[in-house]
């Protein structure tokens, strides 16, 4: 029989303590997170998904709730979905453009044509919104 590594049994161990955990607590956000990157770093993106909802139902103003969720629905092809739960994100306010390029949950979702034509909002939304150059004064006008 093949020994599992160290790192996948401490994930397994990982799993059952946030799940037992909350059987007695349902609703505690600082469990189902980190319970949500465990299965999906298992591999089990179904149940991932599963958690994300609870916590847009939970958390449904934070923005990293509903990148989360999109994040799952993209490792699931559900990719119209996930562009939702994306746009949604940004509307809360995410705006970490290197990260969602580069993020791996979403390379589904990056080979669409809607993914691309969101960015491109997304990127001139996000410039709008950047602070300030070191050294404007507030009001003034790039030469």
């Amino acid at each position: 029989m093949p020994r599992r590594s160290k790192s996948a049994e401490l994930l397994e161990f990982e799993i059952q303590f946030y799940e037992k955990l909350l059987r007695a607590y349902p609703n505690f956000v600082d469990a189902l997170i980190p319970l949500g990157d465990a299965y999906t770093r298992h591999g089990l993106h179904q149940k991932g998904l599963e958690v994300d909802f609870r916590l847009t139902q939970l958390r449904g103003e934070d923005p990293l709730t509903w990148y989360n969720l999109s994040c799952s629905l993209s490792l699931l092809k559900r990719l119209d979905e996930a562009l939702e739960a994306l746009r949604r994100s940004f509307e809360l306010g995410y705006l970490d453009l290197e990260h969602l390029q580069q993020d791996p949950d979403l390379s589904n979702l990056r080979q669409s044509s809607k993914y691309r034509e969101f960015l491109e909002s997304f990127a001139a939304a996000a410039a709008s919104k950047a602070p300030p150059a070191p050294g404007a004064k507030p009001g003034a006008h790039p030469i």
